[in-house]
């Protein structure tokens, strides 16, 4: 008897708990306080963004470009060919 009282008291928290927890989650109070929070990050990322310096662009002309020519022949290796030459 004893058992089955502590089961239900513990179904019984677990069920109020989440009844709980979704009934915040969805209330407007909630969805207004997130809204203004989320808001207010996109006030602070403009106003940071304005103030970052832009740098100047240093990087022209860094990369060598290096013609390479075809004339050289590279010699092709054949799988079986190389396994008839180590026997």
């Amino acid at each position: 008897m004893l058992k089955e009282i502590k089961y239900f008291f513990f179904i019984l928290i677990i069920t109020l708990s989440i009844f709980f927890c979704v009934r915040y989650y969805f209330s407007d109070i909630n969805k207004k306080n997130s809204y203004r929070s989320l808001s207010n990050i996109n006030k602070k990322i403009e106003i940071y963004a304005e103030k970052i310096p832009v740098l100047k662009d240093d990087t022209k002309d860094i990369i060598e470009y290096i013609e390479q020519s075809n004339t050289t022949k590279k010699k092709k290796f054949n799988f079986w060919k190389l396994l008839e030459n180590n026997e």
